[in-house]
């Protein structure tokens, strides 16, 4: 199917929104979307200072819309200032362990590679204390209790696709030839989205394809589910693209259960977005 979700406004006037990871390369687009539509106050929860101070020149963003706070922290127990976060309707999860390249991995596969020798793709690992296991599910899992605990009563949560393929390449990150290590970042998101499917909060999880630093409105979004669009050539999606997907989520599907998978396609001559 394909779609381009209507953003109609909350039926009760403003809703203020939680955006975690908001400080993130599609957190600050869902944040900004909220910013701009009269009909959201988001409040944003970002990792460090310097984080809050980059959200706050890049938005426009007062200062009591920004809380700083690590979520693997929270995930640990650590209170967070629920002043800041109160009255809160709905929570927007834009966090996510994010890979960094091995240096020394690069530099051995060019110098192969200009010997003319087999080389090993660049290896890649996760920051300290920022796995998959302590972000996507640790710190997913706090997020949502977070959201009980304010009284909200929707989540709408950025996953990824590919979690119905335990052999997906992504799930390799972070683990050593023999298995070891810490990977799995599908298998561990999928485990956050089963406790948020099983609380009593409406939500809305949406598995992009492979996000892009593109602008948005360019190609037609096309939605699935079960990962259906893996089979699809082409299996991206810009992440201002998602960021409306989650704004529409919040008004199109409150107090539902849902998730899809999303993609684009480029249009087609003469063809204009539905």
């Amino acid at each position: 199917s394909s779609s381009n979700l209507p953003s109609s406004p909350p039926q009760n006037g403003i809703t203020r929104v939680i955006v975690t990871g908001a400080a993130g390369r599609t957190g600050r687009h869902v944040f900004s979307l909220l910013q701009e539509n009269p009909f959201f106050h988001p409040v944003g929860l970002v990792r460090t200072e310097r984080s809050a101070k980059k959200l706050l020149k890049s938005t426009g963003a007062s200062l009591e819309q920004i809380v700083v706070e690590d979520v693997t922290l929270l995930a640990e127990g650590e209170d967070v200032s629920l002043s800041a976060l109160a009255n809160a309707e709905a929570m927007v999860i834009c966090t996510s362990a994010v890979p960094i390249i091995v240096k020394r991995s690069v530099v051995k596969f060019l110098i192969l590679k200009l010997l003319r020798r087999k080389a090993k793709a660049p290896e890649f690992r996760w920051k300290p204390g920022q796995c998959p296991e302590k972000v996507d599910y640790a710190g997913q899992l706090a997020q949502v209790n977070l959201a009980k605990k304010i009284g909200a009563e929707q989540v709408v949560l950025i996953s990824s696709m590919g979690g119905t393929q335990p052999d997906n390449f992504l799930n390799s990150i972070g683990k050593k030839p023999d298995g070891t290590g810490h990977g799995d970042i599908l298998i561990w998101k999928r485990k956050a989205e089963k406790y948020l499917m099983d609380s009593n909060l409406s939500c809305t999880i949406i598995h992009p394809g492979g996000l892009k630093n593109e602008s948005s409105g360019k190609k037609q979004i096309i939605l699935d589910v079960d990962d259906n669009l893996m089979r699809n050539k082409a299996r991206s999606i810009s992440r201002p693209d998602v960021a409306k997907l989650c704004v529409a989520a919040l008004s199109t599907c409150r107090g539902k259960k849902v998730a899809f998978d999303c993609v684009s396609r480029d249009l087609t001559e003469g063809e204009k977005l539905n």
